[in-house]
């Protein structure tokens, strides 16, 4: 909020103090507004009532991961420029962070990526959907069912034709 604090700097020297103190109520109130909205984004994400994709567009609303902190399932943080999901409940730990813990942590989705890297699915809550999209071994694939834990080539997947 730098610029809206440079903004109200400008304006208080041809302002009175009444005139001031309306807009300081002012500019505070826009701030209150924007930290509401970010906590009830964070909160809806969390429920699933918005997708990891439309949550990874805003990731710099989430709070960072951090050691020794109570995390419940559903939990979204941020670690190492990426959004991270909660999938099993625990208390973390320094060697536990998000992008190796895989039994603790999923990772949301890229809206950036279409094709993103196949990675073994280690339980129900990382398993591929129908439809979902990945690469491996150098080739595009597509899931043909849910709950898709096969590496692709393998089975459950149609390789999907250049177009």
């Amino acid at each position: 909020m730098e610029g809206t604090k440079t903004m109200s700097t400008v304006i208080k020297r041809g302002t009175t103090p009444q005139d001031q103190a309306l807009l300081d109520n002012t500019i505070a109130n826009a701030e209150n507004a924007s930290n509401v909205t970010a906590i009830a984004f964070v909160t809806l994400a969390e429920s699933g009532a918005i997708d990891e994709v439309t949550a990874t567009e805003h990731a710099d609303v989430f709070s960072p991961w951090a050691s020794g902190v109570a995390y419940a399932v559903g939990n979204l943080r941020a670690y190492d420029g990426k959004l991270y999901k909660c999938v099993q409940a625990h208390t973390s730990q320094d060697d536990w962070t998000p992008d190796v813990a895989v039994s603790l942590w999923s990772l949301a989705g890229d809206p950036g990526e279409e094709w993103p890297e196949w990675s073994q699915p280690v339980g129900a809550h990382d398993a591929y959907a129908l439809g979902d999209k990945c690469s491996h071994n150098d080739k595009h694939w597509v899931s043909d069912c849910n709950s898709n834990v096969w590496e692709p080539g393998v089975a459950m997947w149609t390789e999907a034709t250049e177009e």
